[in-house]
């Protein structure tokens, strides 16, 4: 039996080195159903955030490099982070592959990797994913992750662009 890179997948915290992985991050390709890509200017800040929310150790979130033994450099890029949905207070999560490292089952395993953080935060019931409708990669992440489809929504992407997106909600802790 042929073993995919997903059962290698490793999340591994944001850090300041990380930079070049965001810019590969943000290829056209990539950006596609979120508006396109970002500016130099908007991926410093991002970057920033990114660092920022990695060193919280009060639960409001992480980022992280996806990687995959053998390989020198991150293959994507995984967070969770709070978000306010519906009036409650929850998670968010989003993720992004590299192109080349797209098909073999690594954002599913990272999103399952990202999801135990979530829960072993203690923090919020539900993490939320928000992929675009149209988006078929994306969504099928969300159902192999064991996510269950709340239905569409229109979110602002980036803020004061409206996207049709779906709302994806895993529980996590279902013993609540």
């Amino acid at each position: 039996m042929e073993r995919t890179a997903a059962a290698f997948v490793r999340i591994e915290p944001w850090s300041d080195s990380d930079f070049e992985l965001l810019r590969r991050a943000n290829a056209p390709e990539l950006m596609d159903h979120l508006g396109g890509p970002e500016t130099q200017e908007q991926l410093i800040g991002r970057h920033g955030r990114y660092v920022a929310l990695s060193a919280d150790r009060e639960g409001r979130g992480r980022m992280f490099r996806i990687a995959l033994p053998g390989e020198a450099e991150a293959v994507g890029t995984i967070g969770f982070w709070e978000h306010t949905w519906q009036g409650e207070e929850v998670y968010e999560t989003g993720w992004a592959v590299l192109p080349e490292f797209q098909g073999r089952g690594i954002a599913s395993a990272a999103t399952a990797a990202v999801a135990e953080q979530a829960r072993a935060a203690h923090k919020h019931r539900y993490l939320h994913a928000y992929p675009s409708v149209d988006n078929g990669a994306s969504n099928g992440v969300c159902r192999k992750a064991g996510f269950t489809l709340i239905g569409a929504c229109e979110v602002e992407y980036p803020p004061g662009h409206p996207l049709l997106t779906n709302d994806w909600r895993l529980d996590l802790h279902p013993e609540r």
